[in-house]
């Protein structure tokens, strides 16, 4: 599968690069960003590998593009190699709010059928076994979920990351751009999509941000199921990121960066451990699924541009109740 990565920053050249650099049916012929300081960076880590770089993607000479780029340019990018009938894997969130998802309706079934939304952290197996233990009893049931995801601290040493972090922000809260994961984590789990959000809530922790950098909510699941979600950015200290399950029979701790998992029952304390680390294995496992999707093995991207557009909708509605 010939392949260009569109969007030569941070995950693009940290987590997406490498992994398709290490998959034997991927062929990297592309690398594109309309900034000549990533790619220069980006020239300097391939050094002598034959890959062009440039600022667009050549459409004609590429099976497949991933697109590394920012939520406010990535619709009107994953429209147009959609339809020129190319494979694309999206970074989340696939917009900035569903109005501006509204150019997905543009894509017929079969093009739409060729986007795979780049919800990452959901193909690691530390999901599909907390999957396990709520599908099956093991935590009792309805659960209480909490998820804490603190991300992007705000560090004096490096203030490229701020600033960049503080545009970021002028698009939409912390939990517009993370709630992206974490909304379509909680669906996968508990059954669906939510039936409400109950309450929300905001905090700017400095007056000179563009939008508040702290927001919560409460919402409501299907079977009963509640999660209690929080995301917050820029702050110099970040409280812990992490996810747990609550039920009558166990509690089920899930470490946000490593993706270690804890289980306490009745009969002790069980840790998880899977091999090597997560951004290896699950920017892998993600690139394996883009080229069955490319190679017919899968009908459909998986997760789904649908996938990508609820999780979207979801933190849409948090972010609206807590203006």
């Amino acid at each position: 599968m010939r392949v260009a990565l569109a969007g030569l920053g941070d995950i693009g050249l940290g987590a997406h690069l490498p992994a398709l650099l290490r998959h034997p049916d991927v062929e990297v012929v592309q690398l594109c960003d309309p900034d000549p300081r990533r790619r220069a960076a980006a020239a300097e880590q391939l050094k002598a590998r034959p890959v062009e770089i440039g600022a667009e993607v050549d459409i004609d000479a590429v099976d497949g593009v991933v697109l590394a780029t920012p939520p406010w340019v990535t619709p009107e990018l994953t429209v147009r190699y959609a339809r020129a009938g190319l494979f694309v894997l999206a970074e989340k969130p696939v917009a900035t709010s569903t109005e501006a998802a509204r150019i997905y309706e543009q894509l017929t079934d079969d093009q739409r059928h060729r986007v795979q939304v780049g919800l990452t952290y959901r193909h690691d197996p530390a999901i599909q076994q907390l999957k396990t233990w709520i599908d099956n009893g093991t935590l009792g049931t309805p659960v209480l979920a909490r998820a804490h995801i603190y991300d992007e601290p705000r560090d004096a040493t490096n203030p490229e990351h701020t600033a960049r972090i503080t545009a970021t922000l002028a698009h939409g809260t912390p939990v517009v751009h993370e709630g992206a994961h974490v909304f379509d984590w909680l669906s996968h789990l508990l059954g669906g999509q939510p039936a409400s959000c109950d309450d929300a809530w905001s905090h700017q922790t400095r007056p000179d941000l563009p939008a508040p950098n702290v927001t919560g909510a409460r919402l409501s699941y299907p079977g009963g199921h509640q999660a209690l979600v929080e995301f917050g950015w820029l702050t110099t200290a970040l409280s812990r990121c992490e996810l747990t399950f609550l039920g009558d029979r166990g509690l089920a701790t899930l470490d946000g960066f490593t993706f270690d998992l804890q289980l306490t029952t009745a009969d002790g304390r069980r840790d998880i451990t899977f091999p090597g680390d997560r951004t290896t294995r699950c920017f892998d496992r993600q690139l394996q699924r883009f080229t069955d999707l490319y190679d017919g093995t899968r009908k459909a991207g998986e997760p789904s541009l649908d996938d990508g557009i609820a999780a979207l909708r979801t933190a849409e509605l948090v972010a609206g109740r807590a203006r």
